[in-house]
């Protein structure tokens, strides 16, 4: 694996960040890669970067909206691999769709995957690794004739207008047996 352009981030520095601090860090990380980005692409814009990302996601490339969105409560709990993996592919998205041809690109092909290994030195994984327990909870429990099933509070409420799960493996409809003990099912 090569050896990461950007400048690793001190995870002692970071574990004692508050949170304001720790988004501020995310922002001049962002920054850097961007300007990292524009020495190969000059034109490049610059994206606007929020912290409102919500669920199992870490972070997203929203090109509709002109920018890079990012989970808080992930970037809370895994500080340094978010600084050192999230941000640069994030950016890398962002970097690839204003290329040439770029709206045409898979999201994680060859001109992605070129960018994270060449630009940033980084070996190009598609998703992340973290746990997303507490970003996206799921306290309801349901179950079929093989298994039991978590569900978030939104596909709860679906269920509870009719409409029906079943399981991919068994293909029974979904029971509903309770809340998970601890979880706050609202």
């Amino acid at each position: 694996m090569a050896i990461p352009v950007l400048p690793s981030p001190d995870a002692d520095r970071l574990d004692g960040l508050d949170t304001r601090a720790l988004h501020a860090s995310l922002h001049e990380r962002a920054e850097a890669a961007w300007q990292l980005c524009q020495e190969i692409h000059p034109g490049l814009p610059q994206p606007r970067v929020w912290l409102d990302l919500r669920g199992k996601s870490a972070g997203q490339a929203h090109l509709g909206r002109g920018g890079l969105r990012f989970n808080p409560v992930l970037l809370e709990e895994n500080r340094l691999a978010f600084m050192v993996e999230v941000i640069p592919h994030e950016m890398a998205h962002w970097l690839v769709f204003h290329l040439d041809e770029g709206h045409l690109a898979r999201p994680h092909g060859r001109e992605w995957q070129t960018v994270m290994r060449r630009l940033f030195g980084l070996e190009p994984r598609t998703t992340h690794r973290f746990d997303v327990s507490r970003a996206s909870p799921a306290p309801h429990r349901y179950a079929c004739g093989c298994r039991e099933h978590a569900f978030t509070p939104r596909r709860h409420a679906l269920v509870r207008q009719d409409r029906p799960y079943r399981c991919r493996h068994c293909a029974q409809t979904l029971v509903y047996l309770g809340a998970v003990a601890g979880k706050n099912p609202t």
